[in-house]
């Protein structure tokens, strides 16, 4: 059973969003949406891996998880912020 809390995901209701992939990729790479932020730090390797971090609603989630895959771009993981 879901609790019912202040922050309820909904297909159309904005939340925030981090999306970790390898490689270092800047700010200014591709067109990254403007409300994005990307920063970069090392696995447990030290290789590096980009963070994207935005708030988006579901569909321009899966727009960005699209664009990403399209560039050949792997995930390593897709994690709502609260």
């Amino acid at each position: 059973m879901m609790k019912k809390g202040k922050h309820k995901l909904t297909l159309d209701r904005p939340a925030t969003y981090q999306i970790k992939v390898p490689g270092h990729f800047g700010q200014n790479w591709s067109e990254w949406p403007r409300e994005m932020t990307v920063s970069t730090e090392s696995d447990e390797d030290n290789l590096p891996v980009t963070i994207l971090m935005g708030t988006f609603d579901q569909a321009a989630l899966h727009g960005l998880l699209r664009h990403l895959y399209s560039l050949g771009i792997p995930l390593i993981s897709v994690n709502y912020v609260e």
